[in-house]
This record gives C-alpha cells, structure tokens and sequence, in this order.
C-alpha cells in the first residue's frame, strides 16, 4: 500500500521574506494522517490555521498567497513544492511573518530540512487526484492544461525574449518516472530582471530579493558570479512552482501538466477549473503495491 507521509520530528529554520524583506522564523511539525499541509500564523493573537487548498489562493502577484479572514501566508509555493516531490501529505508549517522565508531561491533548502526532520510513513493509504479528462485554462497567449496520465509529468516552455533566458533551454520535459525530483528540480532558483526591480519595490515587493536568493540578470547577462546550476535552470525553475503550486490542491496528482508561458494565477485557475468539473476528477488509493504506477513511485517512494 502506498502510504501517506509526515515528519519524524520538528525542525526549524529561520530566513527572510523574498517580498516582505523581514525575518521569518519556520518551524515544520508532524502531523496525524489526513491532515494536509496546514500553514499557522503564530504572530498572530490568536494563531490563524490555513489548510492549503486552491480556493483559499488569494494574490499571485510573483508568489502564490494563502488568504483566509483577513490573515495572509505568501510565497508558499517552494515548500510546497519540496513537500510534494518529496511525498509529504501532513505536515504543520508555524510561521512568525505573513510569508515563507526565500531561502536561496530554491526549494533545496526545504528538501534539506525535509530530510533532516526525517520522513515517516503512516498508516492510511496516500489519496491521489486523478484527472479523468483534460482540462484547460488560457489567458491570452499563454495557456495551461492538465490531462489524464497514469503518472506525474510536466512540458513547460517560456518566452523571455531575453540573450541570458535565451541562450538557454526554454523548453523541459519532467516525467517522475524517469526523472528526480531532488537532483533534477529543486535546485533551480527564482529568477528577475534588474530593470524591473524598482517598480516591484513601488509595489511592495522583493524587498529581500539579493543575489543569495534569486538569478538577477541586467540587459544582456546574468549577474550571479556562480552562474546557472542547470543548463535550463529558468524552465525548470518554472516547473518547480507548478509542482507547488498545483500541490496546494491538496493531494498529489495523476495527471500531465502541459503549459506555456504559465503562472501562478493561472496555474491556480487551472485547478479551480478542475475541481469545478466533478466529472474531470476522481480520489484514487493504491493498496496493492503492484497496481502503482511507474510515473508517482520516483515521486511519492524518493529515497529520503
């Protein structure tokens, strides 16, 4: 049977907010089977419980943002992400801010402190969701689709029209069958444009963003002094926040993702289109370890 997974003890981090610039102090904690992925603002009196879930994403303004009764958790979108590549389905996440601390940018840091606290199975069967049929969002020129596949992958391709971005590889292809999530994913770091960074200040974001936790390009370069740490480290890094972000749906999905030029509201409004259709979508266990297909085992049963 494949099992659903929480920690085996509390760990803590504390970093700073990529938007917010302020200290952020995290502690992840186990928690009972069915539980979810539940964030708690501990700075607030008294502490706010948000289950994460697509109908409580609220901006997406350059991170996904969890908004319940007035209380907000942003940029949630890289732990969730590590959470689900590396098959976590319960979990507390106690944050002293109204967003997740950056990191380097990346969801390897999370990934590291996943493994650290340790990864337990429990005794309930992991539920999984299902797509039945395809399902399609567009805005514009850009679009995302999700459909029936007996495993998880994702097509992503960009457009920047940017001599950094562009001498690079727009396109990927992760099939978790075939590929790790740990070495082929989670070290592809955020990325941004210097000439963009006063109008996002005017806006009240990326006051923390630096070149420790984000690839920073000018005109025609990248400024970071290390470099890429993929050849194709701006796709993939497109694909890590889809893998958050369609996490927040709350359970892993059976189902290929194909998009280009996709975001987190759109990535977001794709699920809302999913979860409208009852029809498009159905709850799924694995009991006998034989049925299980070869596209989730690289995904929920990763070596930890």
């Amino acid at each position: 049977m494949l099992r659903q997974r929480t920690l085996k003890s509390l760990i803590s981090a504390t970093g700073v907010g990529l938007h917010s610039g302020r200290k952020v102090n995290l502690v992840l904690r186990p928690a009972a089977p069915d539980t979810g992925v539940v964030f708690r603002r501990v700075d607030l009196m008294p502490p706010v419980d948000m289950r994460a879930s697509a109908d409580l994403v609220g901006d997406t303004r350059m991170a996904s943002c969890l908004e319940m009764n007035g209380a907000k958790i942003g940029t949630i979108e890289h732990l969730m992400s590590a959470l689900a590549g590396l098959g976590v389905d319960n979990v507390f996440v106690d944050v002293d801010a109204p967003e997740i601390p950056i990191m380097d940018g990346s969801a390897s840091t999370f990934v590291f402190l996943l493994q650290s606290a340790g990864i337990e199975e429990q005794a309930a069967p992991k539920r999984f969701l299902k797509v039945l049929k395809p399902i399609e969002v567009k805005d514009g020129d850009k679009w995302a689709r999700l459909e029936p596949y007996d495993g998880f992958r994702l097509d992503f391709s960009i457009v920047f029209n940017h001599p950094a971005v562009d001498r690079t590889g727009t396109r990927v292809s992760v099939d978790f069958a075939k590929h790790s999530y740990v070495k082929d994913v989670a070290r592809a770091r955020t990325f941004g444009f210097m000439q963009e960074v006063e109008m996002l200040h005017q806006h009240g974001l990326a006051q923390g963003g630096s070149l420790d936790n984000a690839i920073v390009m000018d005109e025609y370069r990248v400024l970071n002094a290390d470099g890429l740490r993929y050849a194709d480290e701006f796709v993939k890094h497109k694909v890590l926040d889809a893998i958050g972000d369609l996490y927040v749906v709350g359970h892993p999905l059976l189902a290929a993702f194909v998009a280009h030029k996709s975001g987190h509201a759109l990535n977001n409004a794709l699920l809302r289109a999913l979860l409208a259709d009852q029809t498009a979508w159905a709850m799924v266990t694995f009991e006998q370890p034989g049925v299980v297909p070869q596209g989730i085992a690289g995904l929920s049963l990763q070596a930890v």
